[in-house]
């Protein structure tokens, strides 16, 4: 079954400052996730990976993105406190989450062609631990808004051996 992890689950892209930034766009995104994972997750975890259309997006759910993707693949983001990542973390209070409350993440993405965007279910700890996934195709990030992007359903895999870490 199904649980709306939030509605909407929003995931936007600040601009970028300076003379030597490049551009960013933003979007809305809605994530619904199993409840079987939902009662475990500590954390979000959310990568964009460059030539996208070339990831075949079930197989990417079934484990760890850090093991099917090289860390060149994969865009470095920038949270709304400045923090800068390939892989960036946001904390999950599901009880919150649960009884009406959201989840606002902001992220700065790149603008460009052909991506995909991974968010991994985790527990954090000692050794994070993989719960589940969901892979989505962006086509095209413009500058400025861009039409909102319902996620594919984050799932429960059998892929909890890996470490989801990603280096910065």
């Amino acid at each position: 079954m199904n649980l709306r992890l939030l509605s909407p689950l929003l995931l936007l892209a600040l601009p970028a400052c300076g003379p030597d930034a490049e551009p960013a766009g933003r979007f809305g995104l809605a994530l619904t996730m199993e409840r079987a994972v939902a009662d475990e997750v500590q954390a979000l975890q959310v990568a964009v990976v460059t030539r996208g259309s070339s990831l075949n997006c079930t197989e990417v759910q079934r484990t760890c993105l850090s093991t099917q993707a090289r860390r060149d693949s994969l865009l470095v983001l920038k949270d709304s406190q400045g923090r800068e990542s390939r892989a960036l973390r946001f904390p999950v209070d599901l009880a919150a989450l649960q009884s009406g409350g959201s989840l606002q993440l902001a992220v700065d993405v790149p603008v460009g062609r052909d991506y995909a965007l991974v968010i991994e279910a985790i527990t954090t700890g000692t050794t994070p631990t993989f719960l589940g996934s969901s892979c989505n195709y962006l086509r095209e990030v413009n500058a400025g808004d861009n039409p909102p992007l319902i996620a594919a359903p984050l799932t429960l895999t059998g892929g909890g051996e890996c470490n989801p870490s990603i280096a910065p």
